[in-house]
C-alpha cells in the first residue's frame, strides 16, 4: 500500500470529506456512549441542548470560545511558517500576569493613569509579555536549528512554576484568604457584558477582529506572503529573497502577542484576577482548533465555537445522563483525526500492490 499524490482534485471530493469527518467521528463517539450504557440519541441531543439551546447555553458556549479562537489564531500564523509553537499555553499565562501586574498593581505605584489609557497599556504589556516568551525559541530555531517544539513545551512548566510563585509572593491578593491568586484588576479596566446577567463580553468582539484582520494580514500583505512561502519551503523562499529569519521573527512576536492577549482578555472579561488554574489548557487546546480550521483564521471563529460548545454541552449532558463529561474531549480529539484523514484523502489517493 502507498500513497499516491491525485493530480487533480475533485470538488465532490472536497465537499464530502468534512461530511465523512463529521459521520465517522460521531460513530467512535457512539460507540462509547453505548458502552456508557446511555441512548445515543438522547446524548446527542443533550449535547447539543446543552451548548446551543437556550440564551445562557450559547453565552457560556462563545465566553469559553474567546480564549479558544486567540489561542487557535496563534497556532494557525505560526504553523503557516513552519513554526510550531506549542507554548501558547504559557503565553496565555504570561500575558495574563502582564495585565494583572499592570492594571492590578497599579495602585501602588504612586501615581495614576487614565482608565483608557492604562487599559490600552495593560493589553500592550499582556501581548508583549506573550511576544518575547515565543521570541526566545524562535532565534533559537532560526540560528541554531533548535526545535521550537521542545523549547516552547518546556517553557510552559517554567511559566506555571513562575505564576505559582508570583501568586504565592508579590502579587499575592492579601484579602484572598490564602487562597494563591492575584490582586484584583481595576474595576474600570474590566471589559463589559454583550449580553446582561451572562458571563460573555465583549472580548468576543476582540477575538473576531484580530481574526478578520489576521486573514487580511495573511491573503494581501507582502509579510502574509512572506509567512506563506516561508511554510511552504524555507530554502526556496530564502533563495527567491524571502527575509526568512525576520519573518520567523515577525510570526513569533505575532504568535506569541495572540496567546498573551488571550490571557489579559480571559481576567479582564471573565475572572478579574489570575489563579493558576485559570485556563483548563485553552493554549493546547488552540492547536486542535487551529488544525480543525486548516490554518484558515476565519474558519478558527466557528471551530473555536465548536469545540467550546461540545464542552459546554457535555457538562449539561453529563449531569443529565450519568455519562463522563471526557466524552468531549473524545469527541474533539476525534473530530481532529477525521478531519486530518478525510483532508489527506482529498490530496492523495491509496494505491495497493
Amino acid at each position: 500500500m502507498r500513497l499516491e499524490k491525485r493530480l487533480q482534485i475533485s470538488r465532490a471530493a472536497l465537499v464530502l470529506a468534512p461530511i465523512g469527518a463529521v459521520l465517522f467521528t460521531l460513530l467512535v463517539s457512539s460507540l462509547l456512549v453505548l458502552w456508557a450504557g446511555a441512548p445515543v440519541g438522547q446524548t446527542y441531543a443533550l449535547l447539543l441542548q446543552g451548548g446551543f439551546g437556550s440564551v445562557f447555553a450559547l453565552s457560556e458556549t462563545f465566553t469559553r470560545a474567546i480564549p479558544l479562537m486567540l489561542t487557535g489564531l496563534a497556532a494557525t500564523v505560526a504553523f503557516k511558517a513552519r513554526l510550531f509553537n506549542i507554548g501558547a499555553e504559557g503565553q496565555l499565562y504570561v500575558g495574563a500576569l502582564a495585565a494583572v501586574a499592570v492594571g492590578g498593581l497599579h495602585g501602588g505605584t504612586g501615581f495614576d493613569l487614565p482608565a483608557p489609557v492604562l487599559f490600552v497599556l495593560m493589553m500592550l504589556a499582556a501581548a508583549l509579555a506573550g511576544a518575547l516568551l515565543l521570541l526566545g525559541p524562535a532565534l533559537l530555531k532560526a540560528r541554531l536549528g533548535v526545535d521550537e517544539v521542545v523549547t516552547t513545551l518546556l517553557m510552559n512548566f517554567i511559566v506555571l512554576l513562575l505564576v505559582s510563585l508570583m501568586l504565592d509572593g508579590p502579587m499575592k491578593d492579601p484579602t484572598a484568604m490564602g487562597w494563591p491568586q492575584s490582586v484584583v484588576l481595576l474595576p474600570d479596566l474590566e471589559l463589559s457584558k454583550l449580553v446582561a446577567q451572562t458571563r460573555v463580553h465583549t472580548g468576543l468582539l476582540w477575538a473576531v477582529s484580530l481574526a478578520v484582520a489576521l486573514w487580511a494580514l495573511l491573503k494581501y500583505t507582502v509579510l502574509g506572503f512572506d509567512i506563506r512561502a516561508v511554510g511552504a519551503n524555507a530554502k526556496a523562499a530564502a533563495f527567491a529573497g524571502v527575509p526568512v529569519t525576520r519573518t520567523v521573527v515577525l510570526v513569533a512576536l505575532l504568535s506569541g502577542g495572540l496567546a498573551g492577549l488571550a490571557g489579559a482578555i480571559e481576567v479582564a472579561g471573565r475572572t478579574s484576577y489570575l489563579t493558576l488554574d485559570m485556563s483548563p489548557g485553552y493554549g493546547y487546546s488552540g492547536i486542535v482548533i487551529a488544525m480543525l480550521a486548516a490554518l484558515h483564521p476565519l474558519a478558527v471563529t466557528l471551530a473555536s465555537v465548536f469545540v467550546a460548545g461540545v464542552l459546554v454541552g457535555a457538562d449539561s449532558m453529563s449531569r443529565a445522563l450519568g455519562v463522563p463529561s471526557y466524552i468531549a474531549d473524545v469527541i474533539v480529539a476525534a473530530s481532529l483525526i477525521s478531519v486530518l484523514l478525510a483532508s489527506s484523502l482529498t490530496q492523495y489517493r491509496i494505491r495497493w500492490k
